[in-house]
């Protein structure tokens, strides 16, 4: 849940920076999602699925859309990453897992996000505004 809300805050600050609405919807949902996984665990059934589903789907979202506040080479990672987690979102709701398993497959979805979070995080504290 700590997650979902430091996502949420980090989206109003880089909205406070940046002024990208769009990005600030994407991360707010991919905010909510993350909270909501921490509400509804595995356990939980269908309500679990659709929170995961917000959150992966809208996180794959934001960071290929971060790449406008992003310089070279991190602007590229970004859109790779994102494409990744939604490539593979894609591939696991289709029951495709590619050897990997279940488990390895969400793994696949959520490890480029993360990546992506800890790069950007680095990015932002080193890059003023504007250049």
């Amino acid at each position: 849940m700590l997650l979902g809300l430091t996502i949420i805050v980090g989206g109003f600050l880089i909205y406070r920076v940046y002024s990208m609405k769009i990005l600030l919807g994407l991360l707010l949902l991919t905010g909510i999602g993350a909270l909501g996984v921490g509400l509804f665990p595995e356990t939980t059934g269908i309500l679990h699925h659709i929170v995961s589903l917000i959150a992966f789907l809208f996180g794959g979202l934001s960071a290929i859309l971060a790449y406008r506040i992003e310089k070279s080479p991190m602007n590229y990672f970004s859109v790779i990453l994102g494409a990744v987690t939604l490539i593979s979102l894609g591939l696991y709701i289709s029951g495709i897992f590619l050897g990997l398993g279940s488990g390895g497959m969400e793994r696949m979805i959520v490890y480029p996000l993360v990546l992506w979070g800890i790069g950007l995080g680095g990015h932002l504290m080193q890059t003023p505004k504007g250049t």
